[in-house]
């Protein structure tokens, strides 16, 4: 799976002049994100977000990597692990002295 990031601002003529497009911009000048991630944030159907990318790589405006694999198929949800621990933790009265 592909990640992309932009790498220039373009100039957005129709149809990609909607601030859905523009807001894909902004979140790919800071980090990679793959074309799920876009959609996903943008409210744009996935063949309209592909086609942007296809414009952008056209006009050689954005890098592309693969993306980055978690070592398990719980990578994922180590954040969820960091998250029960500190609600457990809290749940916790204090040691007694």
């Amino acid at each position: 799976m592909k990640e992309y990031r932009l790498v220039a601002w373009p100039q957005l003529r129709p149809p990609f002049d909607r601030i859905a497009y523009r807001r894909m911009l902004s979140d790919m000048s800071h980090r990679h994100m793959t074309l799920a991630q876009l959609a996903e944030c943008s409210g744009i159907r996935r063949h309209e977000v592909r086609a942007f990318l296809e414009m952008l790589e056209g006009r050689d405006l954005i890098a592309t990597r693969e993306a980055l694999v978690p070592d398990s198929l719980f990578g994922s949800l180590r954040p969820l692990g960091g998250w029960l621990r500190r609600a457990l933790a809290a749940t916790q009265p204090p040691p007694e002295r």
